[in-house]
């Protein structure tokens, strides 16, 4: 699918304007009706500086080779929407491949990835009032909790501070609660149950109300245990693609089954799987979801 994107960097160059026209007129998606679940490709991991998939550190790192992957990927029967920092959905929107799906504007990516400042992820890409003056879909944030890290509190308080604004706009916001901690340097998520129900536990209470408030969790072999934590809808994250793809489908096989687990948002293993079939990895994740929705 690839294009001449020195087209995209002229229009950014002398027509700025240009995305905010192609915002507004821009031809929306309808939330999925009930029993219909979502599918969302997730493209903000560049933002935090997480450029790598397996054993390619510098595999998100080309941006026309990314935008291709998306833009495929969207294409793809049964895929909803894309969810991605400012840069990311501006060059959608420029090329229209945002016209009838879903846009979610990724919120805090301020931590960046081995950063000493890591879990005091500042809101640095989108707020509530630009994501409602661009007609996105949504909101989402990374809520990293870490009992050791005081620059957790601040993301505390800046994800409920969202979620509240979110919400003043009727806007979904899309909470993604992790309990974590550093080893060797390196900030690690706890997937033990008892650790996602605590950062489920604290997610779920962020904000003045919960009533647009959606949940994004890993995929774990007790996830009945996880899902009993929570009345809030539940969407399941991809993470980092290391295991093999045939576990972890079967994992997010599973999870969809349960009450309350709405769809999938992944990203980094659908865009860039091992054998680099973008189209066949979407398409399976997409069988995968109960109703076998279509585009």
């Amino acid at each position: 699918m690839s294009t001449d994107y020195e087209t995209l960097t002229r229009t950014r160059a002398h027509r700025p304007q240009a995305i905010a026209e192609a915002a507004a007129g821009r031809v929306r998606r309808p939330w999925p009706e009930p029993g219909r679940p979502l599918f969302i490709i997730a493209a903000d991991h560049p933002a935090r500086g997480s450029l790598g998939v397996r054993d390619k550190p510098m595999a998100m790192a080309g941006r026309a080779d990314l935008l291709d992957r998306l833009r495929l990927a969207l294409s793809r029967p049964g895929v909803d929407g894309v969810l991605g920092t400012p840069d990311v959905l501006e060059d959608l929107l420029l090329l229209g491949a945002l016209e009838n799906r879903l846009a979610i504007g990724s919120m805090n990516r301020g931590g960046l990835a081995g950063a000493a400042f890591e879990l005091d992820d500042r809101f640095t890409a989108y707020d509530a009032d630009s994501i409602a003056a661009m007609r996105y879909d949504g909101g989402k944030m990374l809520c990293r909790i870490d009992p050791a890290d005081p620059g957790s509190v601040s993301t505390l308080q800046a994800c409920a501070q969202a979620v509240t604004g979110l919400a003043a706009h009727r806007t979904v916001a899309m909470v993604e609660p992790l309990w974590v901690a550093r080893s060797g340097g390196r900030v690690a998520v706890d997937l033990r149950p008892e650790a996602i129900i605590r950062g489920v536990s604290v997610g779920q209470a962020l904000g003045a109300t919960s009533a647009y408030t959606w949940l994004k969790l890993p995929a774990i072999d007790e996830m009945e245990r996880v899902m009993a934590a929570t009345t809030l809808p539940v969407l399941l994250l991809g993470g980092d693609p290391v295991e093999d793809p045939d576990v972890v489908y079967a994992r997010w096989a599973r999870a969809l089954r349960l009450p309350g687990v709405r769809g999938l948002v992944v990203g980094r293993a659908l865009l860039y799987p091992p054998d680099d079939d973008v189209a066949a990895a979407v398409d399976l994740a997409g069988s995968l979801l109960p109703t076998g929705q279509a585009a």
